[in-house]
């Protein structure tokens, strides 16, 4: 039997992670395209066939559906490269550049780590390259965070690992550096206060055992939030208070 192009992609591609839902790989569409992050739902075996199918269906189609909203409204998400909700395959653009959780020094937990590898340079001091300060960079995070709460987007597992920071293309370039939220696996549309303070909420707790000392900055992303989301923000604040 022919292999379907998303199997042929995925035994030409290169492995960079595993979860417990979802294998990642570094892929080509061609010999001459771009790279692109190739998101792999594989079977479960534990769960029936029939219903493991309409659940990769289910979510792969609604990561895409997420992205798209978010690529429409100006949210700073990767670009959607191709979609194979049958066989369980989503394939986005790829990201250069490293992760909020490694440029913060945070430890990379298994199955994170999607950047590119660090050079001796940016251990040293791993922003100088992208040309921003931590406080800029946590600006960013509000920034983009709002944007998608304004469209009733909820990312479902914000934390430092699934944000990147773009990588300028040359040392040279006077574009800002860019914030990009990834992984859009557990999102879904809602337009309720509590679900946008919920998200909040877990990235502060990610901040907080992650990145030691992280209360200004956690502080610093809540600023930039409440600019934008502007008239939204006090009932948001008051049930992120309420914990």
């Amino acid at each position: 039997m022919a292999l379907s192009l998303s199997q042929s992609l995925i035994r030409a591609s290169l492995p960079i992670s595993q979860g417990a839902e979802a294998k990642v790989y570094k892929a080509q569409l061609s010999e001459t395209s771009l790279p692109i992050l190739l998101k792999y739902r594989f079977q479960k075996h534990y769960r029936h066939p029939s219903l493991d199918n309409n659940l990769t269906r289910t979510r792969i189609a609604g990561e895409a559906r997420a992205l798209l909203k978010c690529l429409r409204s100006g949210v700073n998400v990767p670009g959607i490269r191709m979609v194979d909700a049958a066989e369980g395959v989503l394939g986005i653009e790829w990201i250069e550049g490293q992760s909020l959780r490694k440029l913060l020094g945070g430890t990379e937990e298994e199955g994170d780590d999607l950047d590119v590898e660090a050079t001796d340079t940016e251990l040293e001091n791993p922003l100088k390259d992208y040309g921003v300060s931590v406080e800029e960079l946590m600006k960013l995070v509000g920034i983009e965070i709002a944007k998608m709460h304004k469209i009733d987007v909820i990312h479902g597992d914000l934390t430092t690992s699934n944000m990147m920071l773009r990588r300028p293309k040359s040392v040279e370039s006077t574009l800002a550096a860019e914030l990009v939220l990834i992984d859009f696996g557990l999102s879904y549309q809602s337009t309720l206060t509590e679900d946008k303070a919920v998200d909040l909420y877990v990235l502060e707790r990610a901040f907080s055992s992650t990145h030691p000392d992280s209360e200004p900055m956690f502080a610093t992303v809540l600023v930039a939030y409440a600019n934008v989301m502007d008239k939204d923000w006090p009932a948001i604040r008051n049930r992120l208070e309420d914990g």
